[in-house]
């Protein structure tokens, strides 16, 4: 049962880097066409440039943890570039 509890604090600081990333891809594509759009773009930059730093770094924690990173960094990018606007 303690096994269970004992999880990496890094690992903890990745799965929460990786949430407020796709948070603000989310935020980024919800602004769009409001007078906030500026503020979520940069917001959605800056979280896919510490998200692809986050990538880099767990590495060195093994596969699953870089697989989880590369993963968020996909979702976050599709979040951002597609369009599922009504076609016209």
């Amino acid at each position: 049962m303690l096994l269970a509890l004992a999880v990496s604090p890094v690992f903890c600081a990745i799965g929460a880097v990786q949430l407020l990333g796709i948070v603000a891809a989310a935020t980024a594509r919800l602004t769009e066409g409001t007078r906030h759009e500026w503020c979520g773009q940069w917001l959605c930059l800056a979280g896919l440039a510490i998200m692809g730093t986050v990538c880099g770094i767990a590495i060195q924690y093994g596969p699953d943890a870089a697989a989880a990173s590369a993963a968020a960094l996909a979702l976050m990018t599709l979040i951002t570039v597609i369009d599922i606007s009504p076609a016209k």
